[in-house]
């Protein structure tokens, strides 16, 4: 793989997460320059759709979130397969389509099984059975992300959406041997990367966040905001720009090339964070694509199961 690359068709890893980048791929994509000979970093993997979708040949894809990065590790290591998931599934389905919407529902007894046990296949029952996709940890590190309401939710179309997002990681993960996934502190996975390596960023966005696996302030911003540009290794950082009330004045710390495009977030605890914002890819200078070079988007996502 090597970028920039104009990505007409971004598929969807099977976790459902807020803010995840499905939309901003071919953006994201179009504006990087990068041979792919080096080390592709995500010391912010999250769903993993962008580097999922940039499928470089060494890449190293972390997360403080051991849940993620467990989920990802039990794909690459054949505990769980599309098959197992789609047996999964349809003996959950009926147990969560038969019980009520409210503080009764099953989808409860799923999450305290799997805030006793990490059980991989109840962290993606819950990721897809819950309100808007919000990925939230309480103090104890216990998840507490309420039901969605839909008993229904897991209708025989949207488990085989599932388990074709999870079977398309197979093969990508068995593409891909050298890939790893790291339970690993974002400093410490950018410190290992050198010249010629790529970091790809999206951390929490600074004042828009709510609650993650753990804390996210303005003295880790400014520390990440140090120690990549500190680094020989080239980055990108996803990041909000603006919106119809303000401007993000963390972005006064990144001293890279600056592309935005406009995006609507339809996730959030609460209204006033679905909303339409300017989106910031800032790039270190020597891979940012000149911008009569950059190529314009006609983006077709292939979103099966959750982009809407």
């Amino acid at each position: 793989m090597s970028l920039p690359s104009a990505m007409y068709r971004v598929k969807v890893p099977p976790i459902k997460i807020q803010g995840i980048k499905t939309k901003l791929v071919p953006f994201i994509a179009a504006n990087i320059t990068w041979d792919g000979n080096g080390t592709y970093y995500e010391p912010f993997m999250g769903s993993g759709v962008v580097g999922f979708n940039l499928a470089p040949e060494r890449a190293v894809f972390s997360d403080v979130n051991p849940h993620l990065v467990n989920f990802y590790r039990a794909i690459q290591s054949g505990e769980v397969t599309a098959w197992k998931v789609r047996d999964y599934l349809e003996e959950e389905a009926p147990k969560l389509a038969h019980t009520p919407a409210d503080k009764h529902s099953y989808y409860y007894e799923v999450r305290e099984r799997f805030n006793a046990t990490a059980n991989p296949l109840d962290f993606l029952f819950l990721q897809r059975s819950n309100f808007n996709g919000m990925m939230r940890f309480n103090s104890s590190g216990l998840y507490n992300v309420p039901f969605c309401r839909k008993p229904e939710r897991f209708k025989p179309a949207l488990i085989t959406k599932i388990v074709n997002q999870v079977h398309w990681v197979e093969k990508l993960l068995a593409r891909h041997p050298q890939w790893q996934f790291q339970l690993a502190d974002f400093s410490d996975t950018i410190n290992c990367a050198e010249a010629g390596d790529f970091i790809y960023l999206d951390p929490p966005y600074i004042d828009r966040h709510d609650e993650y696996f753990s804390t996210w302030d303005h003295g880790k911003a400014d520390l990440l905001a140090r120690i990549v540009q500190g680094s020989d290794a080239g980055y990108a950082l996803s990041m909000w720009h603006s919106n119809e009330y303000r401007e993000n004045s963390h972005l006064e710390s990144w001293s890279g090339e600056v592309r935005t495009t406009e995006h609507f977030y339809h996730v959030g605890a609460s209204e006033k964070n679905r909303n339409a914002m300017t989106e910031a890819l800032v790039i270190s200078p020597a891979n940012a694509v000149p911008l009569d070079d950059v190529q314009p988007l006609t983006q077709r996502v292939k979103c099966p199961g959750f982009c809407s």
